[in-house]
């Protein structure tokens, strides 16, 4: 590696970059030292530097002490510096370093994050000084009723009831469960949880209600449970804390205050269950030793706040279940048949929900009106809750394709390829055995090391030959999203033959294997293929026989379609583009997007946002897809708009 840059030139080059960047005109650059470059946005500010100012030029950054302490400034580096404590780095300012040939995407990228850090904890930090006065509970306590009695989305209130909780008590983190069934099928389930010091995925779950979990004994029992540390249990408790989420995420439980949530039947039908209460709610925690310093047992006046937001948000929660309970009975119809959709593919898990997702909202896009053939397009709420169950149920006819069909992940099913190298290894150890027994008998006759050098080298060509059919086999064995493959090698090794054991000339290749390995798109054989198609009969037939009523009535018929092609090639009826509904046009776009952008699935991988919009265009060149729904699902980046 060559010098590092001089510092006031890397900055004057810096600041010449930054100025011509577009998507930075918003922001106001200046130069407060001769060694600091800053881009302020707002209130909040971003100092860019060297590294090696970091470690003996720090002064420079004396200025901005109150501003670092208020959590309205961060240094960006450039360049590594000495100093590598990043932990006592990150307390004192620092948001990340860059290399010193960072491109403007990675800077533009740098820069946002660290306002969005700043923005994060310019509200936490408003969060918490207002939490600290004590006055205002009151006030806020009748705020939080307010806002829990209006909101009807269950959702949503869930959503509503967990921050609000969190506010009241200080506590960094949290989770909701709801109780579903009774008796002695009850189980919680897990909805929601937030986190001030850490992001992360969560997925809804389910769980038994029993004494051996801590959520259980609460809703057993009926009765808040305060615990100063899950790690050191009272003596002889029947439950105990799962650490799987602490080992999953690397974050650090201690302090936990459960509450049960008591409908006006005086039934549990949910519990709030808060995380690490913080002596200061500003504060993030990153390391086990932030625990240690930051977090506090729940005290009386947290469980009493806590205990009235709950009384509240038991009864708002029943009552919005009670609200949704009707129109959620049809939607759960819809939701189980997706999930036996799905159960039958768990690679594809989602898609049907991502697929409703993209179509409602391109025809969100064209309801708004956006010129051109559909410019007059209009979808009701009506229409587009029919749009979301058709596109829900696009599938469902994949209940009745094989299994094995459905999840062929290469182009051979995993027995196959497993006899082609079985038969692999037999042509190979029958030639390998061939040419020992002749070189034995060169030796034995006496024949000169020429000779045994020429069976050795025979060996070594004849193995290559076969490890390269071999390789051939299973790269041929890859699926593609479009038609591609050199097939002439697997052409060849159709014509090889060798002898079995009962001395029978047999193909090194069979013929349905070489039908597999010869498809030149995806995994399936033309007669695969038939059994796939043949889904979207199956989804009709079965639509068709449930009475969805005159506002939904075209469900079977929009579901029906999404394969249809507008030059006519698409099944099952083979439509003509003026026959096709528009609903089906818009749901065939989702599909064949999701498919693409979606994550891995075992016979291709996930393409980025830009390869499977050109995919789309190719889809028009066909004259598959509608050109101007094409047009305006990319130029209004609906799958944007859906995330």
């Amino acid at each position: 590696m060559g010098e590092r840059q001089d510092p006031l030139a890397m900055l004057d080059a810096l600041e010449e970059r930054l100025r011509r960047d577009a998507r930075l005109s918003g922001d106001v650059i200046t130069r407060p030292h001769p060694l600091l470059l800053g881009v302020t946005r707002d209130d909040n500010i971003v100092l860019l530097t060297a590294g090696p100012i970091w470690d003996k030029g720090r002064d420079v950054f004396r200025p901005f002490t109150e501003r670092f302490a208020e959590s309205t400034a961060l240094v960006v580096l450039f360049g590594t510096p000495t100093d590598t404590d990043v932990a006592q780095a990150v307390n004192r300012g620092l948001a990340s370093i860059l290399h010193e040939a960072a491109s403007d995407d990675e800077i533009f990228l740098t820069l946002t994050r660290s306002f969005e850090l700043l923005e994060a904890k310019g509200r936490a930090e408003s969060r918490g000084k207002w939490l600290r006065k004590y006055r205002y509970e009151l006030g806020e306590l009748i705020n939080i009723a307010r806002a829990m009695t209006t909101e009807r989305d269950v959702e949503k209130l869930l959503s509503v009831i967990l921050e609000k909780s969190r506010f009241v008590t200080g506590a960094d983190a949290g989770s909701i469960y709801v109780v579903e069934g009774a008796g002695n099928a009850q189980l919680l389930r897990f909805k929601l949880s937030q986190n001030d010091s850490m992001r992360f995925d969560s997925h809804e779950f389910t769980m038994p209600v029993s004494n051996r979990s801590i959520a259980g004994s609460v809703v057993l029992n009926k009765k808040h449970l305060n615990l100063s540390d899950v790690h050191a249990l009272p003596a002889g408790s029947p439950f105990s804390y799962d650490r799987s989420f602490d080992e999953r995420t690397g974050y650090r439980t201690q302090s936990m205050l459960t509450v049960p949530l008591i409908s006006q039947r005086d039934e549990v039908i949910g519990i709030i269950q808060l995380i690490n209460k913080k002596r200061d709610p500003e504060k993030k925690l990153f390391t086990r030793e932030d625990v240690e310093a930051l977090v506090v047992p729940f005290d009386e006046r947290s469980e009493e706040l806590l205990g009235m937001v709950a009384a509240q948000a038991g009864v708002s929660l029943e009552n919005a279940t009670l609200y949704a309970e009707i129109q959620s009975l049809f939607e759960g119809f819809v939701k189980a048949s997706v999930e036996a959709i799905e159960s039958r593919d768990p690679t594809t898990s989602g898609h049907s929900r991502r697929v409703a997702d993209l179509t409602v909202g391109l025809a969100k896009v064209v309801d708004a009106g956006t010129g051109g053939p559909y410019k007059d397009a209009r979808f009701s709420r009506e229409d587009l809750r029919e749009l979301e169950y058709a596109s829900l149920l696009h599938d469902f006819g994949k209940i009745g394709v094989r299994e094995k069909v459905l999840i062929k992940a290469k182009k051979l099913y995993d027995e196959s390829l497993q006899l082609i190298t079985a038969r692999f290894d037999f042509v190979l150890r029958t030639i390998e055995a061939d040419v020992l027994r002749r070189k034995l008998a060169a030796i034995e006759r006496g024949a000169p090391k020429a000779d045994l050098d020429a069976l050795d080298k025979e060996w070594i060509e004849r193995k290559a030959e076969i490890d390269a059919a071999i390789l051939a086999v299973a790269n041929a064995n890859e699926p593609t999203v479009l038609a591609a493959g050199d097939f002439a090698v697997i052409e060849q090794l159709a014509k090889e033959t060798y002898f079995d054991l009962r001395g029978e000339t047999r193909k090194l290749l069979e013929a349905d294997e070489v039908d597999a390995l010869s498809v030149k798109r995806g995994s399936l054989t033309a007669k695969e293929y038939e059994e796939i198609t043949g889904h979207v009969s199956h989804t009709f037939k079965f639509l068709s026989r449930i009475p969805w009523g005159k506002a939904l009535s075209r469900v079977p018929h929009i579901a029906g379609a999404h394969h249809e092609r507008l030059n006519g090639t698409g099944y099952p009826h083979r439509l003509r583009a003026e026959e096709i509904p528009v609903q089906a046009k818009m749901m065939s776009i989702a599909d064949i997007y999701d498919a693409l952008t979606a994550s891995d699935r075992p016979y291709k991988k996930a393409v980025p946002v830009e390869r499977a919009l050109d995919i789309l265009d190719y889809g028009v060149k066909d004259q598959h897809l509608d050109p101007e729904l094409v047009r305006i699902f990319k130029e209004a980046r609906v799958w944007e708009i859906k995330a």
